[in-house]
């Protein structure tokens, strides 16, 4: 059950110790919504009561030790003119973009988390978490890196082509989104966030070699995650990345944790991270969580917790989002094993 002391687990672990307890997530909300069966995602995705009363009670049910509150990608982005879509138990996502033009970009006003969009939905959500959980669970917030941001803005071709057409205007998009980003973090810590989830997967390797990498979305994510610490919060990076090159590049950003794909060695990542970065991971949602027997579940988040937790550095979550088919007891059968797994 939820514990007094998972915050203070969660620092020990980013301090590269071993916590005294493995804190263990999941990156469930879309099984959560699902689970519940009262309300279709698109209906919860647009009130904070409705948000909170169905993470409270899978966070009661499943015995996660954070509230994930993540929900989706789009709700920086509605407020800037940028349209999105969501159907039934589908996660809305951005479609319409805008322009990809320095005009564009100079007419955008950074929205308010307090009035615009859904965005007061959102900190209605992390408040009454917080509120009914207090420090027993790691309510963690979320939003876009800038580079993703841009991506979300204008389109992830336009944004693309950007680096090299116009690599100034790509930089100065950028640079807003750290400072939009950077207000929206605040609205969350100020209502209840111990953590942001920073969600960076347009820059996962299989978009960017890692020279373009590190010239058009490393600096601009590091000024955020600078930003981010300003305002005492815990920054849990996350661009579903495999590719130890990239891990290694991320390890000198600054984040607290790096969250690593579900298609990464987990012994590899241990090796190459000890020492550097605090990091998260990797159960595999769908071809472990999704598709296998609860005992393969257990058995792989056993395996998992046994090569990270001892070292030190470490939080157990699955490496992507876990699919709304997830058979509960499959569900259950995780958290149970990882918890086990970390007593011996």
């Amino acid at each position: 059950m939820a514990y007094d002391g998972v915050v203070e687990d969660v620092k020990r672990a980013i301090r590269l110790e071993r916590p005294e307890r493995l804190p263990v997530f999941a990156c469930s909300e879309e099984f959560d919504v699902k689970w519940y069966g009262k309300y279709p995602y698109e209906e919860v995705c647009q009130d904070g009561e409705k948000i909170a009363e169905v993470w409270i009670a899978a966070i009661e049910e499943f015995d996660y030790d954070w509230a994930w509150v993540q929900v989706d990608d789009c709700f920086e982005f509605e407020p800037l003119g940028v349209g999105t879509q969501g159907q039934g138990d589908i996660l809305r996502a951005t479609k319409d973009y805008l322009p990809a033009t320095r005009e564009t970009l100079e007419n955008l006003r950074a929205p308010d988390p307090h009035k615009d969009g859904r965005m007061p939905e959102k900190l209605k959500a992390i408040r009454l978490i917080k509120e009914h959980f207090g420090d027993t669970v790691l309510i963690e917030g979320g939003c876009a890196g800038p580079y993703s941001a841009v991506g979300l803005l204008f389109g992830l071709t336009e944004t693309m082509m950007l680096a090299l057409e116009q690599p100034e205007l790509l930089a100065d998009a950028c640079e807003f989104f750290v400072q939009a980003q950077s207000r929206y973090i605040k609205a969350q810590v100020e209502a209840g966030a111990d953590a942001i989830w920073l969600g960076d997967c347009n820059a996962f390797s299989g978009m960017l070699s890692l020279e373009q990498y590190r010239t058009f979305a490393f600096d601009s994510c590091k000024k955020l995650i600078e930003k981010a610490h300003e305002h005492g919060v815990i920054v849990h990076l996350h661009n579903s990345e495999i590719a130890i090159p990239y891990l290694l590049a991320e390890s000198e950003l600054g984040a607290d944790i790096i969250n690593c794909g579900p298609a990464a060695d987990i012994a590899e990542v241990r090796e190459a991270l000890t020492g550097k970065n605090c990091f998260s991971g990797n159960l595999d949602p769908i071809e472990v969580l999704m598709r296998g027997t609860p005992q393969q579940v257990a058995e792989e988040a056993e395996r998992i917790v046994g090569i990270c937790y001892s070292d030190g550095g470490y939080i157990f979550n699955t490496g992507e989002m876990n699919p709304m088919a997830t058979p509960p007891e499959n569900m259950k059968a995780m958290i149970e094993a990882a918890r086990k797994a970390s007593e011996r």
